[in-house]
């Protein structure tokens, strides 16, 4: 989900809430601690440069158990660093701390946004000899003979990851 989207969207609701994917919501007295642009500037295994821009939302729990974020309140934070920080529209990232401080995708189900899980993926799969059944979409463990690996593709200086 889009920044402009996250800002049509909030007009229409009466509150804000998010759900992660298992059902579990994040508690109503959540903060949005921070928004901000992340830029990553990276080499993939293959060798390719490549360039990421997403907006980050924080989520945090605080012990604060009469606090509730009113979409008004949200979109005024949005307003805020679009003027002082230049965010342009991009992706939003949602980082939400459970267990550990996870990194979501953002989608809105009608009635509230839900926390996707994001999945990592080879995206040189082509210079790691991955079969295209095995894309980011679709990523996941191969069963293989061990017998049956071209010995060639991981040898030092092979070009494997």
């Amino acid at each position: 989900m889009k920044l402009s989207n996250i800002k049509e969207i909030l007009p229409t609701l009466d509150n804000v809430e998010f759900q992660l994917e298992n059902g579990a919501f994040v508690p109503e007295h959540f903060h949005v601690t921070e928004i901000g642009n992340i830029a990553k500037h990276f080499i993939d295994c293959g060798g390719t440069i490549r360039d990421e821009k997403v907006i980050n939302f924080q989520l945090w729990n605080a012990n604060d158990f009469e606090h509730r974020l009113k979409p008004t309140k949200l979109l005024n934070i949005i307003k805020l660093s679009e003027e002082k920080l230049g965010i342009e529209d991009a992706e939003i990232e949602v980082e939400y701390q459970s267990e550990t401080i996870g990194k979501y995708d953002l989608n809105f189900n009608g009635n509230h946004f839900v926390l996707k899980n994001k999945q990592t993926a080879c995206l040189a799969s082509d210079a790691c000899s991955i079969p295209a059944d095995l894309s980011a979409e679709h990523a996941g463990k191969q069963k293989v003979k061990l017998s049956e690996l071209n010995s060639a593709c991981c040898t030092p200086n092979s070009g494997c990851c």
